[in-house]
């Protein structure tokens, strides 16, 4: 279903990606609207695809995590197939947070959470380069995060 959205869902959005805890009362109040017809908004927001879901943010250090680091990927063919072979793969790591496909000298970008330098290197050197369509892979580990806001910049509107 395709909806087109008007100032009152963009600010809903917009409440709802600072804090998916919200409970409908207070996001209709924040909102300007009564509790059912916001509701019925957030309803059809997600069912339009919008809101693709809703989860908690960890704090990475407090959860035992110590080493966050990205992989760039070369792969040796880019076929659709092997695309989609790697892709299916890095489906099943659980160190691996997100994965893009880029237009760069690499092929993609693996965000990677690891519990320590040496779990991030087993998996580079014991599950990632050991695969026969990887040509190449490039570490950065990360030393200090600056920003983490997940979700797209939502402007006021209307």
């Amino acid at each position: 279903m395709r909806i087109r959205l008007d100032a009152t869902d963009w600010r809903i959005l917009k409440e709802l990606q600072a804090d998916g805890r919200l409970t409908n009362v207070a996001l209709a109040q924040r909102v300007g609207l009564s509790p059912p017809p916001c509701l019925r908004r957030v309803n059809a927001l997600e069912q339009a695809g919008f809101i693709r879901g809703y989860h908690a943010v960890l704090d990475i250090k407090l959860a035992g995590f110590e080493v966050v680091a990205f992989a760039a990927v070369t792969l040796r063919a880019q076929g659709e197939t092997e695309l989609r072979e790697f892709e299916n793969r890095l489906l099943t790591w659980p160190l691996v947070r997100e994965a893009y496909m880029i237009a760069s000298d690499a092929d993609y970008m693996l965000k990677c959470v690891a519990a320590d330098l040496p779990a991030f290197q087993s998996f580079v050197l014991d599950q990632l380069t050991v695969l026969p369509n990887v040509a190449s892979v490039k570490t950065t580990v990360v030393l200090r995060e600056a920003k983490r806001e997940p979700g797209v910049p939502i402007e006021p509107r209307g």
